[in-house]
């Protein structure tokens, strides 16, 4: 695998733990971003080849791309990163994928499908746990009540977050409004409606919807018309956005948001390895069709940074080592919906 792939953000908390464990299982990716003294030092510390690849210069990414057979994608905030990445890759016929959970990042990937399929060029974003755990469960419902017609996916456990999942979920702030698919439409809903009682883990509990990127990718797996996707009512990140809603306006205006994205950088950080080491995460599904019928699934998880780069890492391998095909797809739809199993875990239906 050497130098034929590329991590592109691997100075960013996520990236960086992908970085350790590549040295620690001997691949070698080529490590590219924006932040040249940054890199550098990286580079030095690791002895990984870098580049210093400005997304406002297309020319250059291009050719930055050159004998890359992929990217991986791990610089969000992805509304920013996502789109001059996949351009670059069509054009230089590098595949394409990412660890975004960002809904729009889904559809506009999506959108490209046909012009990635012609160049023959795989675009896979989601490879963390935005979303293959959840997409994996929505794939798995949908096989075992085929004629399912809502689902809702929940979880719970990411309860410390580092800076750019925290950047990511404050443009959901800004947004004021989490965001759901009803037949076969994305529509906006306010924050605090279509709660309903799930199990994350502790029993029957009220849920918070959330702007979750299954709401694109589940669909597009599933076919399903009607998705929604849920955490604890109660749990730190459904507790920070319903503070945050009166001051959105203020926080989404320019000045504060530069601020903000600045204040996250320097004092957000993801959990420690300790930290890591204890967590779990828990995915909760529920599909239900037009006569009644239920099935409901449950996977229990390592924590969320730690299964992303295990998931990260398990997309990058299988498309190094597969003829993949072109243009969109979705994790599931890449791996297949059993490719947990891989990793030792088990989704348990019910």
């Amino acid at each position: 695998m050497q130098d034929k792939w590329m991590l592109y953000g691997p100075t960013g908390y996520t990236g960086g733990l992908i970085v350790h464990a590549c040295l620690k299982t001997g691949l070698r990716p080529v490590l590219a971003g924006r932040d040249e003294p940054r890199l550098a030092a990286l580079s030095q510390r690791t002895g990984l080849v870098h580049r210093t690849l400005p997304l406002d210069d297309h020319a250059r990414l291009v050719a930055g791309l050159a004998a890359m057979r992929l990217v991986l994608n791990c610089a969000g905030p992805f509304s920013r990163t996502a789109a001059p990445l996949r351009n670059a890759c069509i054009e230089a016929r590098v595949h394409y994928l990412d660890i975004t959970g960002e809904i729009d990042v889904f559809e506009a990937a999506h959108a490209q499908g046909a012009q990635a399929e012609a160049a023959g060029v795989l675009l896979c974003p989601g490879v963390g746990f935005d979303v293959v755990p959840t997409d994996c469960v929505a794939a798995t419902l949908k096989k075992a009540l085929p004629g399912a017609t809502h689902l809702d996916l929940g979880f719970s456990g990411m309860d410390r977050m580092s800076a750019g999942t925290l950047a990511t979920s404050m443009e959901a702030v800004y947004r004021g409004c989490a965001r759901v698919r009803r037949d076969g439409r994305i529509i906006d809903l306010p924050f605090g409606e279509g709660s309903r009682s799930a199990d994350f883990g502790r029993g029957s509990e009220k849920s918070f919807v959330v702007p979750w990127g299954d709401v694109a990718t589940a669909f597009h797996t599933t076919g399903i018309p009607d998705i929604a996707v849920h955490i604890p009512w109660r749990s730190p990140a459904a507790a920070a956005i319903r503070a945050l809603l009166p001051m959105r306006r203020l926080l989404a205006s320019p000045s504060a948001s530069r601020v903000t994205q600045s204040v996250l950088r320097r004092v957000a950080g993801g959990p420690s390895e300790s930290e890591r080491a204890r967590r779990q995460t828990r995915v909760w599904g529920e599909v239900r069709d037009a006569a009644g019928n239920v099935r409901t699934a449950v996977l229990r998880a390592p924590d969320a940074y730690s299964l992303t780069l295990q998931t990260a890492l398990l997309a990058v391998g299988h498309v190094l080592g597969h003829e993949v095909p072109a243009g969109y797809r979705t994790p599931s739809q890449l791996l297949g919906a059993d490719c947990l199993e891989r990793l030792g875990l088990e989704i348990a239906l019910r």
